[in-house]
């Protein structure tokens, strides 16, 4: 499983795009080194708007990860309350494995060439379906609280997590950008906002506490928490474009995409029911990361 795009990919991808531009202006350039229009042979049109679809590949890790869960409970003896009490305990880092995945890809866009000049400029908007998710399986997370009553102590205890599983499914970007062009295309680079929509599950969690050397779970059956949102973030990408003619084009890029840092919650009861003390209350938790993207894409696209 690949971490990231090969550098020497991204470097490639730009070498490419200088290198062509480059013969194009040595080939069109007057002798009196000033810039002229493009040729009415060019397959670079001055404007277009353009629509596109593709695929290619992305890697998505997840960064800054953490989670932290706390208990509230109250203990009862034949329904007469006892004793309260709670525990939590310091946010727990984990280490996400990150993901491959296949991302296909939808982009529209415009863009316009600056008179008697080779540069351009425009922006495009793009949709990738990213569907990565990365889990961590069984865990515990490290508790330690008190509880008063007919008699007050402390106590420690930890929560066990079957499972955390954090993804990223759908982002949008909107990239304007800069280019210069050559008479069959042009090389680009660009920057924009991103919105991308991320999961985090917490599954089958259970709460025990360590009381006088004896280990008692708590919350009785497990429960699982889910939170899902749109958060925002920002990325830059670099492309090149070959125009077969004025009305076709392929379109390769490769773009670096960071969400926001961003928090979680999450909150539920439990009722613990036992012959002798029954335990009942509530759980509250968090839990914190980000995530980037890197997509190496290829699109057909059409210009209008």
């Amino acid at each position: 499983m690949f971490k990231t795009i090969p550098a020497s990919a991204v470097a490639l991808l730009i070498t490419m795009g200088c290198a062509a531009s480059v013969s194009a202006q040595s080939s069109v350039a007057p002798a009196t080194g000033q810039q002229q229009p493009a040729p009415a042979s060019s397959k670079l049109p001055g404007s277009a708007f353009f629509a596109g679809v593709g695929g290619g590949y992305a890697s998505s890790q997840f960064n800054n990860q953490s989670i932290y869960a706390e208990g509230i409970s109250s203990t009862f003896d034949n329904r007469s309350l006892v004793a309260s009490g709670s525990a939590g305990g310091p946010p727990l880092n984990l280490s996400m494995p990150s993901q491959s995945t296949f991302a296909p890809t939808v982009q529209l866009g415009y863009f316009q060439r600056i008179t008697n000049s080779d540069w351009l400029w425009g922006a495009k908007f793009s949709y990738n379906y990213l569907g990565a998710t990365s889990t961590k399986d069984n865990f515990l997370i490290p508790q330690s609280g008190s509880f008063s009553g007919s008699s007050s102590n402390s106590f420690t205890g930890n929560a066990l997590v079957r499972s955390f599983q954090t993804s990223i499914t759908n982002q949008i970007m909107l990239m304007p950008f800069i280019g210069h062009s050559f008479d069959s295309g042009f090389v680009y680079f660009g920057a924009g906002p991103t919105l991308s929509q991320t999961q985090s599950k917490i599954n089958d969690l259970t709460g025990f506490a360590d009381i006088n050397g004896n280990r008692t779970n708590i919350t009785g059956n497990s429960s699982s928490f889910s939170s899902a949102q749109w958060i925002y973030g920002g990325a830059a990408t670099v492309g090149l474009t070959y125009f077969f003619d004025p009305s076709w084009f392929v379109d390769v890029s490769y773009t670096y995409a960071m969400t926001q840092n961003k928090t979680s919650n999450y909150s539920g009861v439990f009722a613990n029911p036992n012959s002798g003390y029954s335990y009942a209350g509530q759980l509250i938790g968090t839990s914190t990361g980000s995530v980037t993207t890197q997509l190496l894409t290829v699109s057909i696209n059409k210009a209008f």
